[in-house]
């Protein structure tokens, strides 16, 4: 296992990293919104294109074979990448929104009726509230809430008190966009499943990347992430769902590839994976997943994680020592990710002043408008780490941040 404070020896395979903006070298700190891509992707998605493009499922030239076995091998990495127990409980998806919004109508006709409830968190990204109220609305379902308390953490307490009888389904971050908190999904899953009959999805578009994953050992329902933030292409995404619940579930789209049978009077559909991959299949992107998730298990998931949880620890007390600076979201348990604001200055200033110093970050809502209103403000600035980010970068942020608030004050 390749020792923590080595991973920046990463940093040569992303090409992007060599860029300069304004002048200065990129100093890239959004991995949170969507990560930059290894040469090994790039080369991935290229090669396919130029060498051994053809149609999946649909023919039988080599080429097509050739499409079609390695987009199925892929599959079954990724089912492995998560542990999966069949290959066929990974679903292809454009991305988290989809796979989420999937779920919710899909789970949602199955075994949603009138009068059940469906709980979600405060702390979500607006893909995990959004297409839960629709599906609250189509089925005549009712919509709660779980808190979180001032840290960003969740109440675990109130989320036991929130379950009943007729509760179908809980939603909730695996690791909370906004805040960076890392939420103990083992320990709910356990709470859930031991006091009700619901399910648990896991949005685990910021847990993929950054957390080793296991679904035997979560013993979660459904998990889905995308391939961007997981340093691949964007336009692919996975649904992981135990089989038997996506065996009970209808389609959320008809099409090519999905069926078994069609005549004019009645359609049967395909089994599973393919009942819920109609049309063309994002192929070329799948390559780059799949480059993509070789490349991380070659840096190690637990390597990552620990490297980040390092960088956390070394940024946080230099920023804490900023003045008229908060950090919103203190959990016990963090991802790399902070969130800030400055007092008397706007997100959006702070962000663009960043810019001009070469240095990337997110600003706004974070598609997290309530839990903005928790924590009473509109907008903050949200500086992500990757596995390719140093601790100079870092110290290069911290020096940047003190030169602002001396340009405003």
């Amino acid at each position: 296992m390749a020792p923590t404070t080595a991973l920046s020896s990463f940093r040569n395979d992303f090409p992007m990293l060599t860029r300069t903006m304004h002048g200065k070298p990129l100093i890239y700190l959004d991995s949170a919104a969507t990560a930059q891509k290894p040469q090994v992707v790039i080369d991935a998605i290229q090669t396919f294109y130029q060498k051994q493009y053809g149609t999946v499922h649909r023919a039988i030239y080599e080429l097509a074979i050739f499409a079609t076995q390695r987009y199925q091998e892929i599959r079954k990495e990724i089912a492995e990448f998560v542990n999966a127990k069949y290959p066929e409980e990974i679903i292809y998806t454009r991305g988290t929104t989809e796979s989420i919004n999937m779920i919710a109508y899909s789970f949602g006709k199955a075994f949603i009726s009138p009068g059940d409830e469906i709980l979600i968190t405060e702390m979500e990204h607006h893909s995990n509230i959004v297409p839960w109220q629709i599906a609250c609305e189509d089925r005549g379902a009712i919509l709660k809430v779980v808190p979180m308390n001032g840290r960003g953490e969740l109440e675990t307490e109130e989320l036991k008190k929130l379950l009943t009888k007729r509760t179908k389904i809980v939603a909730l971050a695996h690791v909370a966009n906004s805040l960076g908190t890392i939420n103990p999904i083992k320990e709910i899953a356990a709470l859930v499943h031991g006091n009700s009959d619901a399910k648990v999805l896991v949005d685990g578009a910021q847990g993929a990347p950054h957390l080793p994953l296991d679904m035997q050992d979560l013993d979660i329902d459904f998990y889905v992430f995308s391939g961007h933030k997981l340093y691949g292409p964007t336009g692919i995404g996975i649904l992981y769902g135990k089989k038997e619940l996506l065996e009970a579930m209808p389609p959320y789209q008809g099409g090519g590839d999905m069926i078994h049978t069609v005549t004019f009077e009645k359609t049967t559909y395909a089994a599973l994976p393919m009942k819920f991959e109609a049309g063309t299949p994002m192929t070329a992107e799948v390559m780059g997943l799949g480059a993509a998730v070789e490349y991380v298990k070659k840096v190690g998931v637990a390597n990552i994680a620990r490297w980040e949880k390092e960088l956390l620890l070394y940024a946080t007390p230099k920023m804490e020592q900023i003045p008229g600076l908060k950090i919103i979201g203190t959990a016990k348990e963090k991802g790399g990710i902070i969130s800030f604001v400055i007092d008397g200055i706007h997100s959006l200033d702070i962000g663009t002043m960043l810019d001009l110093k070469g240095i990337a970050v997110r600003t706004g809502h974070h598609c997290a408008q309530p839990t903005m209103h928790h924590f009473g403000v509109t907008a903050t600035t949200r500086a992500s780490f990757g596995l390719y980010t140093t601790k100079q970068e870092i110290d290069a942020f911290v020096e940047a941040l003190h030169e602002i608030i001396k340009l405003f004050h």
